[in-house]
């Protein structure tokens, strides 16, 4: 009897995955535990193997494919044995995967300006995403769902938050009434859509002709690399735009006297190899004194989940990683109880598995505070943006010369730049300050940091 080959669940979050590559071909062999496939998830790339030996008797999905976990993504049997009971609905396979499926937009589209969260008993949809629909007001009558049996997953939500024009009250106020129509874009910081850019109903039919108009027109076709939004990059831009758009993001900027700091990396550079200190780096102390700080301010080790505060005492650290893939955010667990070497190995583990797409999606989740460091390029200050639902996320800039005064006058005194976004939303300015002030006296009096 033939075997589905199943998408696998990498993690408690993750809810599909990509097929980057085929490894069989129907009709080959195929021994158990053998892969058959190249995966990836939001972040990571992995394969699957197939649960038993015997023949590849059919793949039900194309690479590129966005296929739900738990799915059958091929047959495994002796030839001429039956799979159709082990083909997945029409509703869950893209029209690229089968040919019998009815043919439908990829993308959630875009909800009425006048939401409704009141789904009708018919629509399948998630607990997670029905609280975040109700939560953001999005009209789920219209969205078509990507979880198995076209059930309406969290996702199909966060896309739908995406695709939904930025506009003012007042704008959204006068579109609602039936009288104008939005532009794609508008004149307001970010593109925001204001009231001015509007137009009556009459005109409308010319602005959607314009905004169909090929860009550039003269541009030859040869002068122009097409690159399909998908995988890692369609995720971190969909994650970006909604945290822009659901969140009250306010950046603070200070700087630290970073003397100590740079003697003591000195110090661990010079010492005795056996000590396994000499690959420790500035970001590594940078973490370090994060996870010792952040209990005292638990404002900002906290998540928001749009109707609550969830406020930590364990400190749980996200770290940018810069991947070929795009930007990936591992988690150091318990970051606060770890000393400088068990952190430093952490973090060099973690971003070595990001780098080789070996993370696994566990350690991608669950993050309570977040840092990213550009530093090393040069970088003075910036505007982090928040990885939703954390509070808040700390931006590590380069180290430069600072003019102080001192009792011998002015001095040129090296400094590390910070940067600090906090959704104002639950976080006032006066706490991210308090905290911003604290982790500069701490990188300050780095040994003293680390006995606390």
């Amino acid at each position: 009897m033939a075997t589905a080959v199943v998408m696998p669940k990498l993690g408690n979050t993750v809810e599909s995955s990509i097929i980057v590559e085929w490894k069989k071909r129907p009709g080959d062999r195929i021994a158990e535990g053998e892969a058959i496939c190249e995966i990836e998830t939001d972040k990571a790339t992995m394969e699957v193997e197939s649960p038993v030996s015997g023949t590849v008797l059919e793949l039900f999905f194309q690479p590129g494919d966005d296929v739900p976990v738990q799915v059958p993504i091929a047959a495994v049997g002796e030839p001429g044995e039956p799979i159709d009971h082990l083909r997945p609905a029409a509703s869950t396979a893209p029209p690229s995967a089968a040919a019998e499926a009815a043919s439908a937009p990829s993308a959630a589209p875009t909800p009425p300006e006048t939401p409704s969260t009141k789904a009708p008993d018919f629509v399948g949809i998630s607990p997670r995403a029905r609280g975040l629909a109700q939560r953001k007001e999005v009209d789920i009558t219209g969205i078509k769902g990507s979880g198995p049996g076209g059930r309406i997953i969290e996702r199909d939500i966060q896309a739908a938050l995406a695709s939904r024009p930025r506009m003012t009250p007042l704008a959204r106020s006068m579109v609602s009434s039936g009288d104008f129509a939005a532009p794609p874009t508008g004149s307001g910081i970010g593109g925001r859509i204001t009231s001015k850019d509007l137009q009556a109903v009459s005109g409308a039919p010319a602005a959607s002709q314009a905004a169909t108009a090929p860009y550039p027109a003269s541009a030859p076709a040869d002068d122009v690399q097409v690159i399909p939004l998908k995988g890692t990059r369609k995720v971190i831009s969909e994650r970006m735009l909604a945290s822009m758009q659901t969140t009250a993001q306010l950046t603070m900027h200070a700087a630290a006297d970073a003397r100590a700091l740079v003697a003591y990396r000195q110090r661990l550079k010079s010492s005795p190899e056996a000590l396994g200190l000499q690959k420790i780096t500035i970001n590594d102390l940078v973490l370090l004194a994060v996870a010792r700080t952040l209990p005292q301010f638990p404002d900002l080790n906290a998540l928001f989940t749009g109707d609550a505060i969830h406020q930590y005492s364990s400190v749980h650290l996200g770290f940018a990683v810069d991947t070929p893939r795009g930007l990936i955010v591992p988690v150091i667990r318990n970051a606060h109880q770890l000393g400088l070497k068990q952190l430093a190995q952490e973090s060099r583990r973690l971003a070595e598995a990001c780098l080789n797409g070996k993370v696994l999606p566990d350690e991608l989740n669950g993050g309570t505070f977040t840092v990213t460091n550009l530093g090393s390029f040069g970088i003075e200050s910036f505007t982090p943006i928040l990885n939703p639902p954390q509070v808040a996320i700390l931006g590590v800039c380069n180290i430069n010369l600072k003019a102080v005064e001192t009792d011998k006058g002015v001095e040129f005194i090296p400094h590390l730049g910070l940067s600090l976004t906090i959704n104002h939303q639950v976080v006032d300015g006066a706490p991210g300050a308090r905290f911003l002030h604290a982790l500069s006296q701490n990188l300050a009096a780095f040994e003293l940091t680390l006995a606390l």
